[in-house]
């Protein structure tokens, strides 16, 4: 009986084995080919499945249920191979790749990217095309295409409230630790930069434009490492020591860094306040002086191939500052009508701080065919700092005996941030579709204790701390289609997001509760001609929610007369952001018209009746700004290279003063940014750049800031078969960053001025040691809610 089962299970038996057969990938010049990627397509042109070349360039077709298969191989710097296989019927194979490439003099250089490249959706500048890759992430920032860099600020087309992502992930860190963390992170290591003016559906709609980082893929197999150290010479010296490794054999890939910052920051300022009611000028001079020897920046990542069609990835970034700490002086002299000194007082403040910040993510990449796939990411992050100041202050007034007050405020913050999102997408030639889910939750404490000496004796004053709680849900889901028609892109996208938040204030107590749905359109259409002259527009719907910080009342003292305080009900900011574009061989030119509803900023406003003044974060009634930006690159000779980057705006800002009436701050601005490189010697990449820099007045809310120029130097050049880089940089070379921040209106008369020690020299050092090129190939290939902490 079983005989005769299996005499009629045979044939069946047969037909369902799978076929087995195999290869070897070589190149021209009969060397063997290791890891080279072999896809391999059904007869719907569907892909089944993916596979690598072993070390003797090998590779084996076996588990594959079809018989008519096709076998595409293509791996950078060789011409693409396509053969369709019988494998019933298919004998080993020998595979030669071709490059694509041209050898001049031993090197072979391969096609070069252009420097600014225009998506329907955004504008890529392709770093590693430029001099400037010697530079770290953050002098990358200010010299990229709209964006501008304006103490510490952050702005696209003059609109500020951006989001950070690196890798499509967002950055966990904001204000002078996403400084330290981009400025820690090495050019080299940045492939491109995408300025997304008006993001996708894909992206969260918070903040009024994304800047995207994109960081190289480690492609090298084997193991390679980078030593480097920066010295910076301002006021004060500052230096930078870093050791990066990469690994990478067959599926796993992992990357680790570890970046140690020390050094004494310095900035000059001196605040004059007039109070018209009593005649009096108050004039503060504030030099702030702070060291920090530990500053500390890890990352990590590993990837690792699970099968031929999902990876997984897990990532971990950290920044922590165990101290900072610094003593101020600040005399303040107050002068009467007659302009002579009638009263001073003299504030001593000691203050230290430490910060923490912790990110960990997981994601998982599965590809269904060849034209769709699914991605699930997880992130959590923490975020914790503890400042504390000791504040006496010595008075002296003008018919009032000596006398001397103190103060201590210990302020700690902790903020914990989870999120998970699922994105789809599948992509044909002509069309592809998205679609996401994605869900967060933020929780942060924040407490602050204020002791001071008003009985004679230094106490704890309950009524003057506070303790912030905060908790708040996010859920969205998006949708969005593009499609390609002759020389027509079109694509548009709608975003829904929830919103579902608690503020709880203890002293006074205050309870805020809000709930709330908003819809988020997004469209873009280009249309490119036959002489590659690209017509573009865009339009896109954002918000801006407040900062958790800003959202905390505690009165945040600066000095007895000075005080900084948010506010728990302020109100997320509605952008509405439209573009017209032109792009034409290197020429990118932007018409672009911003609307804010609500828009929410630090200002300040003194109070007579104390002689106070104070330092708020509220939402003014609106903002609307135009302008036009121009981008142009001029290759003038192979080796001299002149950028050019302009941006003129109109902005208009209006907003409620103290006295209750409306009031309009409007300014024409223009941003120029100037730049040529040389490159002095090939072989060395020896190559020198220098720039101008200059910013026209501005204004933010009630303020007027002054205009303000800079110019820089760059030098770099490589030693040892490249294995050494060194570098040279001048900044702020004639000491004229310095800027005038005024408010003047009704009884509101006050000014800054600051200075952010910003001349300097920098000297740097990178060491590469270890496989610094892909193996068996001879070609030197020229590759191409946190905001809110």
């Amino acid at each position: 009986m079983y005989k005769i089962l299996f005499l009629l299970c045979f044939p069946v038996l047969i037909f369902a084995q799978k076929q087995k057969t195999g290869g070897t990938i070589m190149n021209t010049d009969n060397e063997k080919l290791s890891s080279i990627k072999v896809e391999v397509y059904n007869a719907q042109n569907e892909l089944i499945k993916e596979l690598k070349t072993d070390d003797n360039g090998k590779f084996v077709l076996e588990d594959i249920a079809e018989q008519d298969v096709k076998l595409v191989v293509k791996n950078q710097g060789y011409s693409l191979f396509e053969k369709k296989l019988d494998l019933k019927e298919a004998e080993p194979l020998n595979i030669i790749l071709k490059k694509e490439s041209q050898e001049i003099e031993g090197v072979v250089m391969t096609k070069r990217k252009p420097l600014v490249k225009r998506k329907v959706d955004r504008l890529e500048f392709n770093v590693e095309n430029s001099n400037i890759s010697s530079l770290n992430a953050w002098e990358i920032l200010k010299n990229t295409p709209s964006v501008t860099i304006n103490n510490s600020v952050l702005s696209v087309k003059g609109s500020t409230g951006i989001l950070v992502t690196i890798n499509d992930k967002k950055v966990m860190l904001t204000g002078d630790e996403l400084k330290n963390l981009l400025e820690n992170t090495q050019g080299d290591e940045v492939k491109s930069v995408e300025v997304i003016t008006n993001p996708p559906a894909k992206y969260e709609a918070s903040g009024s434009a994304v800047l995207n980082i994109v960081l190289k893929k480690n492609k090298i197999e084997g193991y390679r490492g980078i030593l480097s150290s920066k010295y910076i010479q301002t006021q004060y010296a500052k230096g930078v020591f870093g050791l990066s490794q990469y690994y990478k054999k067959d599926k796993l890939s992992v990357m680790g860094s570890y970046y140690r910052g020390l050094g004494t920051y310095y900035r000059e300022g001196t605040d004059y306040v007039n109070y018209p009611e009593s005649q009096t000028r108050w004039v503060s001079t504030m030099n702030r002086k702070d060291k920090n020897t530990n500053q500390n920046t890890l990352n990590f990542n590993a990837e690792y191939e699970l099968d031929s069609l999902t990876n997984i990835s897990l990532n971990y970034s950290g920044y922590f500052s165990p101290k900072s700490f610094g003593v101020y002086n600040v005399p303040t002299l107050i002068y009467n009508q007659q302009d002579a000194v009638e009263s001073n007082y003299t504030t001593i403040n000691d203050h230290r701080s430490r910060s923490i910040n912790n990110s960990v993510s997981f994601q998982i990449d599965r590809k269904f065919n060849k034209k769709s796939s699914l991605s699930w990411i997880n992130y959590f992050t923490g975020n914790n700092t503890d400042k504390y100041q000791n504040v006496i202050t010595y008075l002296n007034f003008a018919g009032q005996p000596p006398g001397e007050d103190n103060f201590l405020t210990h302020n700690k913050a902790d903020v914990q941030l989870y999120s998970t999102q699922l994105d789809y997408q599948w992509k044909a030639d002509k069309l592809e579709l998205e679609y996401g889910a994605k869900y967060s939750f933020v929780k942060t404490n924040s407490q602050l204790d204020f002791s001071d000496n008003e009985n004679g004796i230094l106490q704890y004053r309950p009524e003057k701390s506070s303790i912030f709680d905060y908790k708040e849900q996010n859920f969205a889901l998006y949708s969005s289609l593009a499609y390609n028609i002759g020389k027509w892109s079109f694509k548009g996208g709608l975003r829904a997001e929830m919103t579902d938040l608690e503020g709880i204030v203890s002293e006074p107590y205050e309870l805020n509760k809000s709930n709330y749905w908003k819809l988020f359109p997004t469209f873009y259409a280009q249309y490119t001609t036959e002489n590659k002259q690209e017509f573009g527009f865009s339009y896109g719907k954002r918000i801006s929610r407040p900062s958790y910080s800003w959202l905390n009342p505690a009165k945040s003292y600066y000095n007895l007369f000075s005080y900084y305080q948010g506010d728990p009900k302020l109100k997320a900011t509605i952008t509405h952001n439209l573009n017209l574009t032109y792009s034409w061989k290197d020429w990118n030119l932007d018409l672009y018209y911003r609307k804010e509803i609500y828009p929410s900023m630090e200002i300040s406003y003194q109070e007579p009746s104390t002689n106070s003044l104070i330092y708020y974060f509220t939402n003014i009634e609106k903002g609307e700004a135009f302008g036009l930006s121009l981008y142009k690159n001029f290759q003038v000779k192979p080796w001299w290279n002149i950028i050019l980057s302009e941006n003129l705006e109109h902005n208009e800002n209006y907003f409620k003063g103290t006295d209750g009436m409306l009031y309009k701050n409007q300014v024409w601005n223009w941003v120029s940014n100037i730049s040529t490189s040389f490159t002095l010697d090939k072989n060395s990449d020896w190559k020198m750049e220098m720039g101008h820099r200059y910013y026209s007045p501005g204004i933010q809310g009630t303020f007027r800031i002054s205009s303000l120029w800079s110019a820089y130097f760059v030098m770099n050049r490589k030693f040892f078969s490249k294995k050494l880089e060194a570098s040279l940089i001048f900044t702020d070379i004639f000491r004229s960053t310095g800027q005038k921040v005024s408010t003047k209106y009704a009884n509101q008369d006050n000014y800054f001025l600051d200075y952010s020690d910003t001349q300097g020299i920098t000297f740097s050092l990178k060491f590469n040691f270890g496989n610094q090129s892909v193996k068996n190939a001879k070609t030197i290939k020229k590759t191409a809610e946190q905001e809110r902490l």
